[in-house]
């Protein structure tokens, strides 16, 4: 069976994240569209998602126009505060097929600035 080459980018980086993976720590995994972000924090060995944000919620959506960059900016604290409250400080940053560049680079750097340790 022959993948194509974004599911190949997926499985190479998540095969990196899983194989230096520890049991204390949890994969928050992004994805992107042209106009909208969204994130979740994964446990792995339960195969459930803990948390999730995205930019398509009714209070985000609510904001009057915003850029693409500011959206995500606001949607990582939103995810770094529900994180908080669950007490989840240390993750594995999951890009996906996406650089770290742009809005993905924002999002990993606001994370860290509230608090998210990876």
């Amino acid at each position: 069976m022959k993948l194509d080459t974004t599911t190949r980018k997926k499985f190479r980086v998540r095969s990196k994240i899983k194989k230096v993976a520890s049991k204390d720590r949890f994969r928050l995994s992004i994805s992107r569209s042209s106009k909208n972000i969204f994130a979740q924090i994964i446990d792995d060995e339960k195969n459930i998602t803990l948390l999730s944000a995205s930019s398509i919620e009714k209070d985000i959506k609510s904001l009057q126009k915003v850029n693409k960059s500011e959206l995500s900016k606001i949607v990582a604290e939103k995810l770094a505060k529900k994180a908080q409250e669950k007490k989840i400080s240390k993750i594995f940053f999951d890009r996906g097929i996406y650089k770290y560049h742009g809005r993905v680079k924002i999002f990993a750097e606001t994370l860290r600035k509230n608090g998210m340790e990876f």
